[in-house]
């Protein structure tokens, strides 16, 4: 499998390993700009070791992955990263948090400061912007982590698990909230998931990947129209898919 000339996301035939464990292999992904694309897969199979070396944190021992066509090999910062704790700061309050990546890009606190504020509303956290983390809710830790990772200049958005700790009927409410952000804001979006439902309503194409050492399986493009509410997953056409998701994974296992 290659990726796609001009992908904002390309990851072409990387393979990885620590130290004796291999971890991935000949593994290839493409994201076009402006696209929501999914990794599902099971447990350790390398989906957020593919999101490190996007985010310039780690190096394949072989293979390329590049954002916009620039190497991420030992790059960081080409992305906004999002991984799968909210790692939000306890002694910055929540619009001290929200701007923080931001600030580190290089954007000044002023600037990022007054741009939080005009998505506050967006993000559900009018109101909430003098509370310190541990006083917020676990949806409304995501929310202000996400605000995060959206206020970064960066064209392209790595969500690792972003809903993992919710519960299911959080879980949903903040998947039709982050369809509807990312449909007002279009840029970039590669998101690990074990959640297939999740996986469907909100990608334009879904990656499904063995377990370790990871290999892409599957590969499935979505072409529905937007928004797609939590209840399309119930639909003829949806159902078909999420059979072939599940197929994939059970066969890959």
């Amino acid at each position: 499998m290659t990726t796609e000339r001009g992908s904002a996301v390309s990851v072409e035939w990387v393979s990885h390993a620590f130290g004796a464990l291999e971890v991935l292999a000949d593994v290839s992904i493409s994201a076009p700009a402006g696209a929501f694309v999914s990794i599902v897969g099971p447990s350790g199979c390398g989906k957020s070791t593919i999101l490190r070396m996007l985010a310039g944190l780690l190096v394949a021992d072989a293979g390329e992955t590049t954002i916009g066509g620039l190497s991420t090999a030992s790059r960081p910062g080409l992305v906004a990263f999002m991984p799968q704790k909210d790692l939000l700061l306890p002694w910055r309050k929540a619009l001290g948090n929200a701007t923080l990546g931001a600030e580190i890009a290089g954007e000044s606190k002023e600037s990022a400061r007054e741009r939080a504020r005009a998505l506050l509303d967006t993000f559900g956290l009018t109101g909430f912007e003098d509370t310190w983390p541990s006083q917020l809710s676990g949806g409304m830790r995501q929310r202000l982590a996400l605000l995060r990772t959206f206020l970064h200049p960066a064209n392209v958005l790595l969500l690792d698990e972003p809903f993992g700790a919710l519960d299911a009927i959080t879980r949903r409410q903040m998947q039709q909230w982050l369809q509807s952000v990312w449909m007002a804001d279009r840029r970039t979006v590669l998101l690990v998931t074990h959640d297939v439902d999740e996986a469907l309503i909100l990608s334009d194409t879904l990656y499904v990947m063995s377990p370790r050492p990871g290999r892409i399986t599957s590969r499935i493009d979505i072409a529905r129209e937007r928004p797609r509410v939590a209840s399309a997953v119930t639909e003829p056409d949806m159902v078909a898919m999420k059979a072939q998701v599940i197929d994939a994974l059970d066969a890959a296992g």
